[in-house]
Formats: C-alpha cells, structure tokens, sequence
C-alpha cells in the first residue's frame, strides 16, 4: 500500500482539501492518504520547508509527498515530481525542494498540465502514477537543475555565534537556526550568555526539559530536532517577547563586554 502525503496552507475545513483527496482516492484507491501538515501560513515556503524537512523521513521509504504551499507557479517555475533519499516530493520548483532537501535530487521531471487543468489536477495524476510503479521519467520531462533558495545560516565571529529564531511552535517555543554541533565548537567548556531579541532577555545555561526551570522563567534547550529553542517554562515566549521568525538570537562569551545596543 503506497502512502501520500499532504503538506498544505489550507485550513482543515477548505474546500481544496476535499477536491485533491477526492481525486487522489479517486486515482488510486486503496493509498493511504495522511495530512503531514496543513494551516501552514499562506505561500510561506520557509515554514512548509522546515516541517517537511523535519518530518518525511519519519514515513516508510518510498512515501509521495504533495506540497500544496505557494503552488501556483510563477514565471521561471515549473510543477515538478522530485525524487531524493528514498522518497518522492511532487509541487512547485519556487524554492522549496531544495530547502527541503539541501542537496541536488536524484531526479526531476517537469509534469505536463493538459488543457484546462490546474495543479491539483497535475499533483493528484503524478502522485497516481508514482503509486502505481512508473517511473519519473515516464511521467513528465527530465530537468537538470532545480531552482535554489539559500537557507538562513547561523553566523560565527571569534566567541559570538549569531542566529536567528526559523519556527515558532504551537506553544509560542522559538525554535533557531543554531545547531547544538556549532553551539559545542564555539562554547565547548567555555562560560556563555544566550541573548533573544534584546539585550535584557538572556539565559546563561542550557537546560534539557521545560521543568528543569520554574514556572514563568525563561530557558533554552536543544530540541529533538538538535536545534537550540528559546522559551518560558508555562508561557508562550514569542507573545511575550513579540519574536517572530527572523528575530535575532547571539549567544555571546560570557567574558566578553557587550556594549549597550551593540546586539541589536
């Protein structure tokens, strides 16, 4: 039984998310059709990126992700059906499979729109085809590269290590673009300061559960993802803090002097 995904910025209650399950069940019955994730916030390619990237690898090799997040393709874009690390990934060439995948794929076609349909019918109709055993290049046209978005990067400079908050979670957590590998290179066995946003937000350590401070205070931790996450023990941190995604996190040596306003 082949399994199909569906990453969408729709709400559960839209009208798009009967029309391609209505097709996909339609096409090839007996899949399994499972919601990775919708509501993800309109066009936003980064956040639907950071969640399947962080999730397709859960799912049993050969799975088919449909990515239905800034779909409409623009000038310079193509519908494509993607084919990297054992799984397939069909949506639009904007950006977002190579934030997904970090690399070149394996393979990718461009998938052919007839007459009259749109890209739910040419997401539905790829998905069929690759549950039913074609090949990608029995389905759409070979393309040799895909399109290129650069994520954001932690920075490094002498003892400073500069990120920024890439997801906020449902409990307002801010999840950063500081690994705990580039965190242990620069810090390793040394004293450190975590700034958010300001120079009057700052932890001075690292914690491994939400419990391990009091309730109200604010605490930093490495998540499952091996990410360094900003929050409040009890409380939603990125209402409190006004953070959203781009807000600026510094993890400065604490043996450093740190000039008033020289953060942000």
């Amino acid at each position: 039984m082949k399994l199909i995904t569906l990453t969408t910025e729709w709400k559960p209650d839209d009208i798009y998310q009967g029309i391609i399950k209505g097709k996909l069940c339609s096409l090839c019955p007996g899949a399994a059709i499972v919601d990775n994730a919708n509501s993800i916030p309109a066009f936003d390619i980064l956040h639907a990126s950071f969640v399947i990237r962080n999730t397709f690898e859960q799912y049993p090799e050969g799975s088919i992700h449909i990515i239905c997040v800034h779909s409409e393709a623009m000038k310079g874009q193509d519908h494509l059906a993607v084919r990297s690390k054992g799984h397939f990934f069909i949506g639009t060439d904007n950006g977002i499979f190579n934030l997904i995948l970090n690399t070149e794929p394996d393979e990718a076609v461009k998938l052919i729109h007839k007459p009259g349909s749109d890209e739910l019918d040419v997401f539905a109709k790829a998905a069929a085809d690759i549950a039913a055993g074609k090949k990608l290049s029995e389905i759409g046209k070979s393309v040799s590269r895909i399109n290129e978005r650069i994520p954001l990067r932690a920075t490094i400079d002498k003892d400073v290590i500069t990120g920024s908050i890439i997801f906020i979670d449902s409990y307002g957590n801010a999840i950063s673009n500081i690994t705990k590998e580039l965190f242990r290179r620069v810090f390793e066995e040394k004293e450190y300061r975590i700034y958010i946003q300001s120079n009057k937000n700052h932890t001075d350590h690292i914690v491994e559960k939400y419990s391990d401070v009091p309730v109200g205070d604010m605490l930093a931790r490495f998540n499952s993802l091996d990410l360094l996450e900003i929050s409040i023990n009890g409380a939603n941190i990125s209402e409190l803090l006004s953070l959203s995604v781009g807000s600026v996190l510094r993890i400065d040596s604490i043996n450093r002097t740190v000039l008033p306003n020289r953060l942000f």
